[in-house]
């Protein structure tokens, strides 16, 4: 069985970020293999782990759909199913130490919600052959009330130090209980946060019912990095923010 985790927040709180560090650590303390998923449909996951794209789900959904529109043959004779998981297995970038499966950005109308159906499916299944998987979800809530996020060992939540990142902490928190989503552990990780911040924010957190798992400080090693276009994968383990996943991550007792 994997051991799964997940990431969730609002835009623009480092979740990725935190998402590619994770698989970092786990390629270093655990060796994976690691199949990592960005579950979001304005993916970046690639770029913060350095790693090229070829193709997304999304996409390949609307190419296979075509195929089938047109009634060309497919390889082998395979049926529509067949063939659309023979055009996922195609989809999977494979990296050091880890695989890669993007949904990308659906082109056709109300394709999202068929796009996370088959991330969802196709996640469960390759799961199997993975001792860790790691998705990181879309912002917001869309992702939990479509339940792509499921049967998870871990959920980050991830809030930037912000009232209003805290409380939709809170609301993602709360809508896993209305939903009776299967996730065993889910913790709150406040990213960029300054000395001043981290007691009001935690207060706050807690009142909202919500377990701080710990605080991550602004580290401008990252800005640097996105200038020069380099991957977050480069960050010196000397690095503020590598340290304090690291550490939060240690004190998770991921097995």
């Amino acid at each position: 069985m994997s051991y799964i985790i997940a990431l969730a927040g609002k835009g623009g709180t480092g979740k990725t970020s935190i998402a590619a560090l994770t698989i970092r650590y786990l390629l270093e303390k655990r060796r994976g293999p690691i199949l990592a998923v960005d579950a979001d449909s304005n993916s970046c996951l690639n770029e913060a782990l350095g790693v090229e794209v070829h193709t997304t789900v999304g996409r390949l959904r609307e190419e296979s759909l075509n195929t089938i529109r047109q009634g060309d043959n497919r390889p082998g004779g395979l049926s529509t199913e067949e063939y659309l998981e023979y055009q996922v297995h195609q989809a999977l970038v494979e990296a050091k130490g880890f695989d890669l499966l993007v949904m990308g950005r659906p082109e056709g109308p109300g394709c999202y919600c068929a796009a996370n159906n088959i991330i969802r499916k196709y996640t469960d299944m390759l799961s199997e052959k993975y001792p860790y998987v790691v998705i990181d979800n879309e912002a917001g809530m869309e992702h939990l009330s479509r339940r792509t996020t499921h049967k998870v060992n871990l959920l980050l939540i991830v809030s930037d130090p912000t009232v209003k990142g805290v409380r939709t902490a809170g609301r993602i928190n709360s809508l896993v209980d209305e939903l009776k989503l299967d996730i065993q552990e889910r913790v709150l990780i406040i990213n960029r946060v300054s000395d001043e911040q981290i007691g009001d924010l935690t207060e706050l957190a807690e009142e909202l019912g919500l377990k701080v798992a710990g605080t991550i400080p602004n580290d401008p090693m990252l800005l640097q990095l996105d200038l020069q276009g380099r991957p977050l994968w480069e960050l010196s383990p000397d690095s503020v923010v590598v340290i304090s996943v690291y550490n939060i991550l240690d004190t998770l007792r991921i097995p």
